[in-house]
């Protein structure tokens, strides 16, 4: 079941491209967080226990990553998304658009979120160091920071997305 995170999120096709491009996504998210790791921490990577254990993650499940992912496909779909089909001049339908569209968006995001320690640090726990580190709900709370403070929303398990104040 697909949650509904606003009163007006009903673009269909865009939740379908949206889940057709989540396993992708999240594994291109977990390279480029290793790599962003290393370029941070280890430049000449040297090896020690932690650099073993993320050089040989392979993910097998991205069950973990799943609340970070759709609470960002929403976010998008909020900010973004429009209910209105737009014409496409250019031949393609409006899958390939979405699949194109949330997928740069997707990258752009965490790459910007790629840049904080606290974010790979996220990652790094809900993925690599999870059998040491049983504190997921903590590590998704951070992730659910980096989104909350990048784009001024608030996301509530019940009443789904909301505007943040300013005072």
């Amino acid at each position: 079941m697909v949650r509904k995170f606003f009163s007006l999120d009903k673009n269909y096709l865009l939740k379908e491209a949206q889940l057709q491009l989540q396993e992708k996504l999240l594994a291109s998210l977990i390279v480029r967080t290793k790599e962003y790791y290393f370029i941070k921490y280890n430049p000449l990577r040297l090896q020690d226990t932690v650099t073993q254990a993320i050089e040989n993650y392979q993910p097998e499940d991205f069950k973990l990553l799943n609340t970070f992912y759709q609470n960002l496909a929403a976010v998008y779909r909020y900010k973004f998304g429009d209910n209105q089909l737009e014409f496409l001049w250019d031949g393609n339908n409006h899958i390939d658009k979405y699949h194109q569209d949330w997928s740069d968006f997707f990258v752009r995001c965490t790459r910007e979120f790629g840049k904080q320690e606290l974010f790979i640090r996220a990652v790094l726990d809900l993925t690599v160091f999870l059998p040491r580190n049983r504190q997921a709900q903590l590590a998704e709370n951070r992730m659910n920071h980096f989104i909350r403070q990048h784009f001024d929303i608030k996301i509530h398990k019940q009443r789904g997305i909301v505007e943040m104040k300013v005072a």
